[in-house]
């Protein structure tokens, strides 16, 4: 058996519409790892947001979170982490913004928001992760993995146009969702951190096969030798990766559909 690294996105991708996992994900991971084959979930979610899932998967996974700012092994141990410059975290966090707008920050146990927004935790509902409230001005800029911007579309490109004007070169920018504006480190991203994983399992990229749904996942799919896009994915993914293959929906699970016949798992 030669083993691949399978490695998938998580909302709009692995995960169904109630933001958890169907229980043939969980059957078909489980039976591909204990065929040898390396898991990784890949994510612009906080770590402590994902562990849930690993453990539903049988805890033999590799974790890729907040898009690449952090990254653990199986056993839970910390590989990476990434932190924007204190500098320029708390120029993001003062770069002026909309009211509605909420600020998001990610670091090693917390995830920070600038005021209550209930509506986000429906997100959440499958692992209890839940943010703690701080108002911006009492934001400390050390350690901060992410920033996230959450609101209207209009309103985001006017604070990522900013951002780049700030420190472009300094900063990765890129969007998980429409309404949601997420800035790491410049050369975080997801790409970066599955490369280094290939590296790490001794495995070629063309042995790695990559699912994602959105702009955040455009250079882990890049990457993969195996590139599928998800139905319901970003209109521009597909286009911008001539080499990819669309799958099914994510409300479908699609994806663990996809891998039983990719490797004749109910033969």
């Amino acid at each position: 058996m030669t083993p691949h690294l399978i490695v998938s996105d998580l909302d709009g991708t692995l995960l169904g519409a109630n933001h958890d996992l169907a229980e043939v994900t969980v059957q078909t991971l489980r039976e591909l790892a204990a065929l040898g084959h390396h898991v990784a979930l890949a994510s612009g979610r906080h770590h402590l947001d994902m562990l849930p899932f690993c453990e539903r998967l049988g805890g033999d996974v590799h974790l890729i979170s907040s898009n690449g700012a952090w990254t653990f092994d199986p056993a839970g141990q910390r590989r990476q982490a990434r932190y924007l410059a204190p500098a320029l975290a708390r120029a993001l966090i003062d770069l002026p913004r909309p009211p509605q707008v909420r600020l998001n920050l990610y670091r090693d146990n917390a995830w920070l928001i600038d005021d209550h927004a209930p509506g986000l935790l429906d997100l959440h509902d499958a692992t209890g992760f839940a943010y703690q409230v701080q108002a911006s001005p009492e934001m400390n800029e050390e350690g901060v993995g992410k920033a996230l911007y959450i609101g209207m579309p209009d309103d985001l490109a006017l604070i990522e146009a900013e951002a780049r004007e700030l420190a472009g070169e300094q900063l990765h920018i890129t969007y998980s969702m429409a309404h949601s504006l997420e800035i790491m480190a410049a050369g975080v991203n997801k790409g970066t951190a599955v490369s280094e994983l290939l590296d790490y399992l001794g495995l070629p990229a063309t042995r790695c096969l990559a699912f994602g749904d959105n702009l955040n996942d455009r250079e882990m799919l890049a990457l993969a030798g195996e590139a599928q896009v998800m139905a319901n994915a970003h209109p521009s993914l597909a286009q911008d990766l001539p080499e990819s293959r669309v799958i099914g929906h994510h409300r479908d699970a699609a994806v663990a559909l996809w891998l039983r016949e990719r490797f004749a798992l109910d033969r």
